[in-house]
């Protein structure tokens, strides 16, 4: 038996700001993932390579987990 988050009408919230929602967070962790890419190769690096590098490889695993996130709940 699969749950469903009401408000607190008893209500499910509609489609469209469910998908506002995980819209949001897709472009919002894009968004950080483009941040970090920019500022560690230009910036970051000039003081700590390893810094950079390591800006760079979570900014390598955002996308994976922004799709995740925009297609969270897409099958019910």
């Amino acid at each position: 038996m699969r749950r469903h988050r009401v408000t607190d009408t008893g209500v499910r919230r509609p489609q469209s700001e469910r998908l506002r929602r995980r819209q949001r967070w897709y472009f919002a962790l894009m968004g950080a993932c483009l941040v970090l890419i920019v500022l560690a190769w230009n910036l970051v690096r000039l003081w700590s390579t390893t810094a950079a590098v390591a800006m760079s490889a979570v900014a390598a695993v955002l996308p994976a987990i922004a799709v995740v996130v925009a297609n969270w709940g897409e099958d019910r």
